[in-house]
């Protein structure tokens, strides 16, 4: 059996509709190609992502900062407390074969840092500008077909 891909989607833990509205499509279209979504579990685009894939029947796993469960986000099927505060920004890198990184802070400028550290694909949409390794998209439907021509020539 082909186990799915895993998408991680990095961003901004809280954002405006419009990128929310960003991460919900992104999330909807990976959840119906039947990969699984990564993400930090919380609110803002990780809550947009999240819905999306489980509007689209997705499988969405959030790799949380705390010990609590029930501090993920309504649309995340597995949650994981990890208690490391940021340093679970590792882990949600490790844990997916690529990422899409949407809108963002410093934190989300530290996934980008160590997803390119650890030669993880990054697909940037929205998000920090002129990070060489970025690969840059202008829209949704941009980001996934990038992440189906990476995936398929790596």
């Amino acid at each position: 059996m082909e186990r799915p891909y895993h998408v991680g989607i990095i961003g901004a833990g809280a954002c405006d509709n419009s990128n929310y509205q960003l991460a919900r499509n992104v999330g909807f279209e990976i959840g119906k190609r039947g990969w699984i979504l990564i993400c930090g579990g919380l609110g803002g685009v990780m809550e947009g992502a999240a819905r999306g894939c489980s509007e689209s029947s997705g499988v969405t796993v959030g790799i949380l900062p705390g010990l609590k469960k029930e501090s993920a986000n309504a649309y995340i099927h597995v949650p994981i407390p990890t208690g490391l505060d940021e340093g679970r920004n590792l882990l949600v890198i490790r844990a997916s074969d690529i990422l899409i990184s949407i809108a963002g802070g410093y934190g989300t400028l530290s996934e980008i840092a160590l997803a390119l550290k650890t030669r993880k694909k990054v697909i940037g949409l929205m998000t920090w500008k002129d990070i060489p390794g970025v690969h840059y998209v202008s829209d949704y439907h941009d980001a996934i077909q990038m992440v189906e021509n990476l995936l398929k020539n790596p």
